[in-house]
């Protein structure tokens, strides 16, 4: 557990270390990020296919992904209500004939779904035992955490001026919080280690990540869960910030978690207007930051 954690920080910190200005290698390094997300997705789906007993677990998995995602959801919003409440922010009214494209977001994020069952599919149905699929896995994860550091670093934003942003940084610590309360009272629940349960509530909707953190560490079934945990976040956010953002956007920004810096900002934009934006952008940047470190940290203490 604890060389699976070094493997998911060193590469993240020491991408996160070097400047790089060449746009053109940004833009390289943005679409091998988006190949390589893809490309784990399905291996993380081809181990689920091959694993033993696969059909008599999906039952278990999908009662594990309910409860994380119900406990997840109270406790976070319990947590952004009471930051709402302690630190209120104002918002400006999203500018008329703005549309977010929600059909185009939704199938944006069928994507890695159906990467996964692609996946899924073909280990089950069509492929024989692949010996070498878990270390081309975690290679290949190596090389996504050092171009995402890459990303992070090279974003032309100031980690600075984001930690300076009382309410982007009270967001990030309000989910985290409260993310962390739900993975205790979850821990007699899913029978896992403490460590692991906290692990697993650590992805703050960073599905591509956490599926793959997870299933190295857990084991693909625990691996599923995390990813589908994760989706539904992201999706459930997409359909809650309209509704709330206006009224208590300190929840319809932080629920969304890591995302609210890139998939679901668009959604943040036309609803809660430009004040909104940079609030987004701090709490999604370092909630980004902050999942693959916990995910790791509590991963190693197994």
């Amino acid at each position: 557990m604890l060389t699976s954690a070094l493997l998911i920080l060193a590469p993240l910190f020491l991408g996160f270390a070097l400047p790089l200005e060449n746009r053109r290698a940004m833009t390289v390094i943005h679409y091998l990020v988006e190949i390589l997300v893809y490309f784990i997705l399905g291996l993380l789906g081809l181990g689920l296919g091959q694993m033993e007993g696969l059909a008599s677990q999906l039952g278990g998995m999908a009662v594990q992904v309910l409860l994380l995602v119900v406990v997840l959801f109270m406790a976070n919003m319990a947590g952004l209500w009471l930051l709402h409440r302690l630190q209120p922010m104002a918002t400006e009214q999203g500018q008329c004939g703005e549309s977010p494209g929600y059909r185009r977001l939704f199938m944006a994020g069928l994507k890695p779904l159906l990467a996964v069952l692609l996946g899924l599919l073909a280990g089950y149905f069509l492929l024989p035992p692949v010996p070498l699929v878990e270390d081309v896995a975690t290679w290949s994860l190596m090389l996504l955490l050092f171009l995402i550091g890459l990303q992070l670093r090279n974003a032309g934003l100031s980690l600075r001026k984001l930690l300076m942003n009382r309410q982007g940084l009270g967001i990030a610590v309000a989910l985290t919080l409260s993310s962390l309360a739900a993975g205790a009272l979850l821990i007699p629940v899913l029978a896992l280690p403490w460590h692991d349960v906290l692990a697993l509530a650590s992805g703050f909707g960073w599905y591509s990540l956490s599926g793959i953190v997870i299933g190295e560490a857990l084991g693909p079934a625990w691996g599923g869960v995390a990813f589908l945990n994760d989706v539904l976040r992201e999706i459930i956010a997409l359909a809650i910030i309209p509704l709330l953002i206006a009224t208590r956007p300190a929840m319809a920004i932080g629920y969304g978690g890591a995302t609210a810096m890139d998939f679901t900002l668009p959604v943040i934009r036309s609803s809660g207007g430009l004040a909104c934006v940079p609030v987004a952008i701090a709490s999604g940047f370092l909630l980004s930051f902050l999942s693959p470190v916990m995910m790791g940290v509590f991963l190693s203490l197994g």
